[in-house]
């Protein structure tokens, strides 16, 4: 029986139910990462003894997939997209502006799918934009390709503002101090497609590279969509 469909205990004294925990242990993850989250923690947060938590959650898995589909919520879409490109385009987008408000999502996100409500009506939203355009596997493949897109481009940026963080050094202060190392090995000749990326490429934000790699996948799939099917 999975937590969705086992019912709550009854209320006791100090009032506590799955909502409650699951602002909690949100609060808490916001604030120091999945590392924070344990059911001690949740239940003194919420002035409950521990074990009266095990009452609506068995594990701290379960806890997680709770967590994960709160945030599901933010995710969904306000309205009906135009078209399938703009709805996998918002997926990915919404999805990555879930994970900088809740940067522990990143850490979840890519495993196995949360089984709740709001994770249920994400998936739906997102087939169903692309209903009719192609035989199910392939709308299944081309769902889970921008799917793998956007889960390693939010785990990247969410990596490097974690080593902002943990180093004290911003990307060009970063840049900066390891300057010496890299153009001394750059001037060694053995790098050349390297130093030509390094000298001539052009440096840009997480946001706009993050969406110009996923109109590349897009265009992708779009073309993959347009092929007859074999």
């Amino acid at each position: 029986m999975t937590v969705w469909d086992r019912p709550e205990p009854p209320t006791r004294p100090v009032p506590l139910d799955r909502e409650r925990i699951v602002a909690a242990a949100i609060a808490l993850a916001d604030e120091g990462g999945l590392e924070s989250v344990s059911v001690r923690k949740v239940a003194a947060r919420l002035n409950a003894g521990p074990m009266r938590l095990y009452g609506y959650i068995s594990t701290k898995e379960e806890l997680f997939d709770l967590m994960v589909d709160e945030v599901q919520a933010e995710i969904l879409p306000d309205g009906h997209p135009g078209d399938w490109r703009e709805a996998l385009g918002m997926l990915a987008h919404r999805t990555r502006q879930a994970a900088l408000r809740h940067e522990w999502l990143a850490d979840l996100l890519g495993g196995r799918p949360t089984l709740g409500p709001n994770g249920f009506a994400v998936t739906e939203a997102t087939l169903a934009a692309l209903d009719g355009l192609a035989d199910i596997d392939t709308v299944m493949r081309a769902v889970e390709t921008v799917s793998a897109y956007f889960t390693g481009a939010i785990r990247r940026e969410i990596a490097n503002l974690r080593a902002e963080r943990a180093t004290g050094l911003s990307k060009r202060d970063w840049q900066r101090a390891s300057g010496p190392h890299v153009t001394r090995l750059l001037a060694t000749g053995r790098f050349p497609a390297l130093a030509k990326a390094v000298y001539d490429g052009t440096d840009v934000d997480a946001e706009t590279s993050f969406a110009t790699g996923l109109d590349w996948v897009l265009d992708a799939v779009a073309a993959k969509l347009a092929r007859p099917s074999a």
